[in-house]
């Protein structure tokens, strides 16, 4: 067999497809492995590159195929598309994804192997998020089978309990409907002892996390949003500025620029949803805030946007802000200075 310069392997549960050329990018590999030879057949071979997508199980193979000395990029699906001649199977994909790795754009676009233990903390955030969103479901069941004996409450997880012995005290609610609902409210309580035992785990991990540590002491930003950032950015000097990880992470607005004529939308949401989301969060926090009057986070910063925004907008345009300073601090490593932003900002508003 030739020499091999890179190879893009298409993975799936059982099947791996490859496809690698040479240095004057012939293809001389076309080849089919199941799943109990891939590492085997890899462990014989010379190191080279190994491109894959970034999809279920990438990061596991990719610290796999790493740890045979071979060097592995994983590659956003979206920018493999483009590479697709014609048609979709194995064969096609895995030629795509050895196409787009060697395209100098798609170079700066490779997503970071994560650890095993950036994974570990990765599920524990998955399943916080999975479990209040059962809950959430749960609780609006409740209430929903409760209006239908006459039992409204409002909208709030603190008016769930009180809903639940009013329906135990009521002569309008029969035996039956009673028992169903001693079921939800039995699987509520341990749905929230779970929650609780996750969040708790989840601090002990920020606790010794330093990263995470520098990161909460940004406004906007707690313990959940550090760890998010923490565990989601497996390396923050991937990105070139601060405006491309914001863009990354989907809080930069839509470019409709066409013929001159320079439009902006929404923003993009690209990314990941729960981080996006998290930032979102503990920037309206601040901007609610600040509507109240108080002036713990009142940079004149600010106090300047939400005179000029609506609320949700001032919001997003201040964690978009967030992003930023926190790639800064993933980059440098340095902690925040509340003194030394207020002064910038100061200074900025002067300027203007």
């Amino acid at each position: 067999m030739e020499k091999l310069i890179r190879i893009g392997v298409d993975t799936s549960k059982s099947v791996f497809q490859l496809h690698g050329v040479n240095a004057a990018e012939e293809p001389v590999l076309r080849k089919q492995l199941r799943r109990v030879h891939f590492l085997e057949w890899f462990g014989k071979l010379e190191p080279t590159v190994i491109g894959m997508e970034a999809c279920g199980a990438s990061h596991h193979w990719a610290r796999e195929l790493e740890a045979l000395g071979h060097k592995v990029v994983l590659l956003p699906p979206q920018y493999v598309k483009a590479y697709v001649v014609r048609g979709k199977n194995d064969k096609i994909d895995a030629e795509a994804i050895c196409e787009a790795m060697s395209r100098p754009k798609i170079r700066n676009r490779f997503v970071a192997v994560k650890s095993a233990e950036q994974q570990a903390a990765q599920m524990l955030t998955g399943t916080r998020d999975a479990l209040m969103r059962r809950r959430t479901q749960l609780s609006n069941a409740i209430r929903g089978y409760a209006a239908e004996f006459g039992l409204v409450v409002p909208k709030g997880l603190a008016n769930l309990k009180p809903l639940l012995a009013r329906i135990l005290q009521s002569r309008e609610v029969p035996p039956l409907a009673k028992e169903m609902f001693a079921l939800r409210a039995a699987e509520y309580d341990h749905l929230g002892g779970q929650l609780r035992q996750v969040e708790k785990t989840l601090l002990a991990f920020h606790r010794n996390d330093e990263v995470g540590r520098r990161l909460a002491a940004v406004p906007g930003i707690g313990p959940i949003g550090a760890t998010l950032l923490s565990v989601k950015v497996s390396d923050a000097k991937a990105f070139a500025s601060g405006r491309n990880f914001a863009a990354w992470v989907g809080l930069t607005p839509r470019d409709h620029t066409t013929a001159g004529r320079f439009k902006t939308g929404g923003i993009t949401r690209a990314g990941d949803e729960a981080l996006r989301c998290t930032l979102v969060q503990g920037a309206t926090a601040i901007i609610d805030q600040v509507l109240r009057g108080s002036p713990r986070h009142a940079s004149p910063w600010i106090v300047e946007l939400i005179k000029r925004k609506p609320r949700k907008l001032a919001a997003v345009a201040l964690a978009n802000k967030t992003a930023r300073i926190a790639w800064k601090l993933m980059v440098s490593g340095e902690r925040y200075d509340r003194g030394r932003a207020q002064g910038i900002a100061i200074a900025l508003k002067e300027a203007a």
